[in-house]
Order: structure tokens, then sequence, then C-alpha cells
């Protein structure tokens, strides 16, 4: 089960218990936010996109952020394609609504943190599931989802 596999990767880092789960879904920002009780830009989503012929990319950003195309496009090189649901699972080994980026073994996945995430003291990625998450600072979540850069590549509602 794919929260396990988070629960594992959390092991390394000694903070398998700040995981919570949920009896109502937490699949949509909407529904996260509800069932953790902050602001929906509080969640944070993991978007998962194609990296060239045979890579993922997962970008984890605020809630109420949006891709920006051309941001995308500077930073990556390539047009922002999201991946199917199938793909993200096969890259991640979440299915989507609980697709995060711990516990990712996979090579081909490059993970990234937005600069919208910044705004805010913690904010709350799921755990693998569509009922699941965990409360992290920004520098937590960069740390325990072992990204590898921070991008500026949202637009934030205005």
């Amino acid at each position: 089960m794919s929260i396990e596999k988070v629960r594992e990767h959390f092991k390394k880092y000694g903070i398998e218990d700040r995981i919570m789960e949920f009896e109502v879904s937490s699949a949509t920002v909407e529904l996260a936010a509800q069932a953790v009780g902050v602001e929906g830009a509080r969640i944070c989503k993991t978007m998962s996109f194609k990296d060239g012929d045979d890579g993922c990319i997962l970008i984890q950003m605020a809630g109420d952020a949006r891709i920006d195309n051309r941001k995308f496009k500077d930073t990556f090189h390539h047009k922002a394609s999201m991946l199917s649901p199938d793909e993200a699972l096969a890259f991640t080994g979440h299915a989507v609504g609980g697709v995060c980026a711990f516990g990712i073994d996979n090579p081909k996945v490059r993970i990234f943190c937005d600069e919208s995430l910044k705004r805010f003291t913690s904010v709350f990625p799921a755990c693998g599931t569509s009922a699941s998450a965990a409360e992290f600072t920004p520098d937590e979540l960069y740390k325990y989802s072992e990204a590898i850069g921070w991008v500026d590549i949202s637009k934030l509602p205005e």
C-alpha cells in the first residue's frame, strides 16, 4: 500500500508519526483543506509532468497556485505536459488523489518545490493515499521529499 511506502520513507527521518489519516477523502485541495482544517492554499499539491521521453517531474506547490506555462518552459526547456493517472501511478507508486513526493524510488523522477509554498509557516502534502496528510514547514518538505531544487513556475490568484 502506498501509505506504507511513505511511512517507511519517513522512518529514515524518525517522523513516521507525523502522518495523519482521515475518515474522509482528502483527494482534492478543497477536500484536504476541510479534512485538515486549514485554507486550501496551505495544501501542498504534487503535480506530475512528463520529463522528456521517459522521465517525470514532480512539482510540490501551494494549493492555490497554478502552473505558469512560460515559467515552466523557461525552467525545464519543454512544454508542461501532465501525466495521465496511470502514468503518475507508474512513476510514483501513488494513485492520483494521494500523489506525493515521498517514498519515490524511481530514478526517472525529479522532485522540486515551488516558491509558492514559502508564503506559509507550514503546508500539508498527501502521504500516498486520498485520505492522508502530514504537516511540514516548507524547508522540512524540501528535505523529507528529497527535492533537488526550488523553482518558480507558478502563478497565484490575484
